[in-house]
């Protein structure tokens, strides 16, 4: 299994360690053909690009390009601001990004006081807590993904159900119906293989294999995938970036057809 792309990376530009042209040189050693330097997204309170700052982010993405012969994607990784599926990255910023990502993280202004305390604050108790999670909570969740998923042209849910416990088969139906992809995170532990087994036997969704690097070092890195994939003996013809495929992604599609 040999990665085509890696479009989930971090910088400086929220909480990366190395520059974008240093995660570009380490993709180019290992042969990757595509590069997302997908930052955390603007509602994020402690780490997260900045508006002001796209056109440098953009500028670095393509010196990089250009510099070491591989596509660098110009990426985010965007913030569910609430259970009615608001983002913070709006239409208006669209024509400045390649590749829209989207997950659920903490310390995010979320959209209004009923979604921190409904959506934001629940799920950071349920974590600290480490207790089974609550069928209210699981329906929350579950709905948040969808609505996200029909209201925006995301390319992948990033690490589904990391923090955040939902029905996952429901979200990867709406995910194959909307032509999202279920992201496999090497870097953070969020599927079960039972939760997996269910996805791939009950839905058509398909599946891209990202690193979430937050250091050049790990640009790449797929071992914990590599071994769950491995473990469950997973349809490898379900994953759209490995042995020379591309993903079809909609958010590229949605801004040429609007």
């Amino acid at each position: 299994m040999i990665l085509t792309g890696d479009y989930h990376t971090h910088s400086p530009y929220s909480h990366g360690k190395n520059t974008i042209a240093e995660n570009a040189k380490s993709a180019k050693e290992l042969g990757l053909k595509q590069l997302g330097i997908s930052d955390h997204g603007f509602s994020h309170i402690t780490y997260g690009v900045r508006r002001k700052q796209i056109a440098s982010y953009r500028k670095e993405c393509f010196a990089a390009s250009k510099e070491y012969g591989l596509d660098v994607l110009v990426g985010i990784e965007a913030n569910i601001l609430g259970v009615d599926g608001q983002t913070d990255l709006k239409e208006s910023d669209y024509d400045n990004f390649d590749i829209f990502l989207c997950g659920k993280h903490v310390f995010v202004r979320y959209a209004g006081l009923g979604n921190l305390f409904g959506y934001g604050v629940t799920n950071l108790l349920w974590g600290k807590e480490g207790k089974n999670p609550s069928k209210k909570l699981i329906e929350r969740n579950t709905k948040a993904y969808i609505n996200t998923i029909k209201k925006n042209p995301i390319d992948a849910v990033t690490h589904l159900n990391y923090c955040c416990p939902s029905n996952a088969l429901e979200v990867a139906k709406c995910a194959a119906d909307y032509g999202t992809y279920i992201e496999l995170n090497s870097k953070k532990t969020h599927l079960t293989d039972e939760e997996l087994s269910e996805i791939i036997a009950k839905t058509s969704a398909r599946f891209i294999i990202d690193s979430d690097a937050h250091s050049a070092d790990r640009v790449g890195e797929i071992r914990l995938v590599e071994e769950q994939l491995l473990r469950m003996d997973f349809p490898l013809d379900r994953i759209d970036n490995i042995d020379g495929r591309y993903p079809s992604f909609r958010f590229a599609e949605y801004k040429q057809h609007r």
